[in-house]
């Protein structure tokens, strides 16, 4: 026993933050949840919501994964020590995902994308999203599909709200 319950560990997987820009600039083809190797400061910082996935990438270097350009606000009480706000993360994957990765990467040209940061059992992971990375046309053609989808259920609600009322 670890001192941390069931029902403690389940209200702590939540989402901090998203990368939304990911799935519009790239196709996501496959998804992988990774550790993160944080100082103390950094999981204090992400727990008060102060990280950015906006510029970060992830990339395969001498057989370890590494997250750059996370931004993670520095936390007030760690001024003696304070943590790199962009610097360099390690993930945590298996030896054999990590060979995949670095074949996908290197030899077929897809891109290291994080989705997402989140915890889970009290542990900050992040998804990491093989993706291509989309032309603009594709881009258009995504928004205008979402579009339609939109309208379409506007159009279905207003026509059930229309008939209820009779």
């Amino acid at each position: 026993m670890n001192g941390v319950s069931d029902a403690a560990k389940k209200n702590d997987d939540k989402i901090i933050v998203r990368n939304r820009a990911a799935r519009f600039h790239y196709d996501i083809s496959d998804e992988y949840e990774a550790g993160v190797v944080l100082r103390g400061s950094e999981v204090k910082s992400i727990r008060e919501g102060r990280v950015s996935l906006v510029e970060a990438y992830a990339a395969v270097e001498r057989g370890e994964v590494w997250l750059k350009q996370m931004h993670i606000a520095s936390f007030f009480a760690a001024r003696a020590f304070p943590h790199a706000e962009r610097g360099s993360r390690k993930l945590l994957l298996h030896k054999k995902e990590i060979a995949h990765l670095e074949r996908a990467v290197l030899r077929e040209g897809y891109t290291l994308i994080p989705l997402d940061l989140h915890f889970k059992g009290g542990r900050v992971k992040v998804t990491l999203g093989l993706g291509r990375g989309r032309k603009a046309h594709d881009k258009r053609a995504v928004l205008a599909a979402k579009t339609e989808e939109r309208e379409a259920l506007q159009e279905l609600r207003t026509h059930r709200d229309r008939s209820q009322k009779r």
